[in-house]
């Protein structure tokens, strides 16, 4: 029986590629971004590969592969493509799997579906990245209601920066969310470093 899980984020570069690295190694996961928008440079999947040490064999081909960084919706029209929820089936694997989406929870991935959408319809438990920079507090109780609205099961926070006690417990009570934990800012990021301060910063148990 696989067990699945969709990371998305309250914006765009927050950390959540890394956080999915970290979560990839620690359950022994396969990784999955449906739809990578950008491929100058290193993608996510290569990201979390790196990042995670992950085995070629646990990172899934995107299913799409977009030319321009930026929104899927743009970028796929630009690359004359049209997506749909039909096209982004979840893969059927052997163990965990983590589905990173893009950017925040709803961004565009046609004119008409955004990821909140998508992640309705598969029905997983869906980890929402956080920093803990100021604004998060409004960031993270809009995602969450987003999310919530479209009764897409939310399994916790997951914080990325400093300690920010009272905007963390903030935005779980007001949200009535799960604390999954926090990864600080990693100076020397590398898989051995960013592994450590996972398993220090959060409980594995809390995934299973």
């Amino acid at each position: 029986m696989s067990r699945n899980f969709v990371i998305t984020g309250t914006d765009t570069d927050i950390g959540k590629t890394v956080f999915a690295a970290a979560l990839t190694a620690a359950l022994d996961a396969h990784y999955w971004k449906p739809v990578q928008a950008g491929l100058d440079g290193e993608t996510d999947s290569e990201a979390v590969a790196r990042l995670g040490g992950i085995a070629s064999g646990n990172i899934l081909p995107e299913t799409f592969r977009l030319k321009t960084p930026a929104s899927p919706h743009f970028a796929a029209a630009k690359d004359g493509v049209m997506i749909s929820a039909d096209d982004l089936p979840i893969p059927q694997i052997d163990g965990p799997l983590v589905i990173e989406g893009a950017g925040g929870a709803l961004v565009p991935i046609n004119d008409n579906l955004l990821y909140a959408d998508l992640f309705a319809l598969w029905k997983c438990p869906t980890i929402i990245v956080a920093s803990t920079k100021l604004g998060t507090i409004n960031h993270s109780l809009m995602t969450i209601e987003a999310l919530r609205s479209r009764h897409v099961p939310i399994l916790g926070v997951a914080f990325i920066g400093d300690e920010i006690a009272d905007s963390q417990n903030t935005i779980c009570r007001i949200g009535d969310v799960k604390q999954l934990g926090r990864l600080p800012i990693i100076e020397n990021l590398s898989a051995a470093s960013l592994i450590a301060a996972f398993h220090a910063h959060f409980s594995v148990p809390d995934f299973s």
